[in-house]
């Protein structure tokens, strides 16, 4: 049986009887990255909001091993699906952002009877080759998070006015905190994440966004997605990687899921 020390760290929102969404968070980022859209989604969903190890308060030892080049995004679905188990539900709506989605995708191709819908924010079926999460991993590891709090928001925010905006600015103190041995799995889980063979096994409704400003996964990472999932509907949004510019786009999906839940 795992302990506490081995579960992720979750929130639960909305009435217990709603249709279950999960929300998976982008690298370096919190259950804290769904705050905006926390009212819409309360008054549709039962929201289960989770952080990644390492992040925001869930523990590194949620890993078995955190050791270089062992973790996997599939380890990461199946913590996440240990959090639906826990909550007794069968099926679930998903929605993630970047990491997020990926975890999302595995869980919707592995497990295709539980997830009823799904959107897919900013991610890729592959995020590159492996070497340079390789060496993003090999570098927190030695110097901690520091050069990561500044290189990331070029890469996360669209402009200036979003990354000094009280939410970019919580996202960016946060990243600070995030615990490096866990971001450097999670680095090691996206080198070794290809999911390009298995997109056609989703068959949950499924929403792509992209995000038009976004230089971390562009538009073409997005349009791979939706033309390997049989039916995905491609949506292209005025935002960068974090998809904070565009939340009236999110939500037009996030509704959409919601549809596809109920029915």
């Amino acid at each position: 049986m795992s302990t506490d020390r081995q579960r992720l760290r979750y929130d639960l929102s909305g009435p217990p009887d709603a249709p279950l969404l999960v929300l998976g968070p982008s690298l370096g980022t919190s259950r804290a990255l769904w705050q905006p859209h926390a009212v819409f989604l309360a008054e549709r969903f039962h929201v289960l909001s989770y952080d990644l190890p390492g992040h925001g308060d869930s523990p590194t030892a949620a890993l078995g091993d955190p050791l270089p080049g062992r973790t996997t995004v599939e380890d990461l679905a199946d913590l996440v699906l240990t959090l639906v188990d826990d909550q007794g539900r069968e099926t679930f709506g998903y929605a993630g952002v970047s990491l997020g989605g990926a975890i999302g995708t595995l869980l919707a191709a592995a497990h295709p009877d539980r997830v009823d819908a799904l959107a897919l924010i900013c991610t890729s079926a592959h995020f590159g080759g492996a070497d340079g999460w390789l060496e993003r991993a090999d570098l927190v590891r030695r110097a901690g998070m520091g050069p990561l709090v500044e290189s990331s928001p070029a890469r996360w925010f669209g402009d200036a006015g979003t990354a000094e905006s009280e939410a970019g600015r919580r996202l960016t103190r946060a990243l600070a905190e995030v615990d490096p041995a866990g971001y450097a799995a999670c680095c090691d889980a996206l080198a070794g994440f290809d999911a390009r063979t298995r997109l056609h096994a989703v068959r949950a409704p499924t929403w792509v966004v992209a995000g038009r400003r976004d230089v971390a996964t562009p538009v073409e990472h997005a349009r791979e997605l939706a033309d390997g999932i049989p039916g995905a509907d491609l949506r292209i949004a005025d935002c960068a990687h974090l998809a904070m510019e565009d939340p009236a786009a999110v939500q037009e999906v996030l509704a959409a899921v919601h549809r596809a839940v109920r029915a």
